[in-house]
């Protein structure tokens, strides 16, 4: 009886946990449908910008700032909260990758999210945490974060290439260099015969673009990352579920078998009973 009992006991708070981590699946999969929007129209936004930055580089190519030896900043994208897999772990992969890949050692981490700086307090460098998003109203807060930081190594520091290292959905983890801007845009192909033309001269523009180049970027890589955050999140939380639910059968079968254990000693004990019971009165 106290087998029962105490598996029936468990059984009950395994039905409370399923119940707190269903509702957790829920609300990251509403707060990824949301976030899907903000991140396509983000996307779209740098796209346009990259774009422009493409035609003006293609006429005018000596605008483009000259990669330098300068202090090197890795902005790293994790999580807030858990249950979502290995997220933070993979992005603490491919940013030792990236270090020797690029051959950097002395470079300044900027680490997104509490669950993150859990993975890179080991790591020996230079560390600045910010707190991470936990839903999509939260990224502004989180960039002005950013922003801030960077100014700070900035003005220690001079300028700085700047690295975002970030889960990227079906990309996977994305190194892209934000700093100096538009590397990427080189040598492309010529898609109109004639330059564009402007109301400032080429570098001004180039200049004024960068500024809300970066802007753009760094919000795109927020969305993006907060997007795959809550992806892994649900695909966890399933998992989790599914568990309980095998766990919980498990444990109603085992259960089941006792009071069936339980009801065969019954019955055993009522006929052993039942002839003395049913002996006539002063019978030996």
């Amino acid at each position: 009886m106290t087998r029962r009992r105490n598996l029936e006991s468990h059984l009950r708070s395994m039905a409370e946990i399923r119940s707190v981590l269903n509702s957790m699946k829920t609300l990251a999969y509403m707060e990824t449908r949301k976030l899907v929007r903000f991140a396509e129209a983000q996307g779209a936004v740098v796209e346009s910008m990259e774009n422009a930055a493409g035609e003006l580089l293609i006429s005018h190519p000596e605008i483009l700032p000259e990669v330098a030896d300068s202090a090197t900043v890795f902005l790293v994208i994790g999580s807030e909260r858990g249950f979502c897999g290995d997220f933070n772990r993979t992005l603490r992969q491919h940013l030792e990758s990236a270090m020797d890949t690029l051959q950097l050692r002395a470079i300044t981490v900027i680490a997104v999210g509490t669950k993150l700086h859990q993975l890179l307090d080991d790591l020996p460098l230079p560390l600045i945490r910010l707190d991470g998003p936990s839903v999509v109203e939260e990224t502004n807060a989180v960039l002005n974060g950013v922003v801030e930081q960077l100014l700070a190594v900035q003005s220690e520091q001079g300028p700085v290439s700047l690295y975002g290292l970030y889960h990227a959905g079906e990309d996977g983890v994305v190194a892209q260099r934000l700093l100096p801007p538009f590397q990427h845009l080189q040598h492309q192909p010529q898609r109109f015969p004639h330059p564009p033309l402007l109301n400032l001269t080429p570098s001004e523009f180039l200049l004024e673009l960068t500024d809300q180049y970066l802007f753009a970027a760094l919000n795109q890589m927020l969305y993006a990352s907060l997007t795959e955050e809550n992806h892994q999140r649900v695909a966890h939380l399933d998992e989790a579920v599914r568990h309980l639910d095998d766990e919980s059968e498990e444990l109603r079968r085992q259960s089941n078998a006792l009071r069936q254990e339980e009801i065969t000693e019954e019955i055993e004990i009522i006929l052993l009973n039942a002839p003395a019971q049913g002996k006539p009165a002063g019978a030996e």
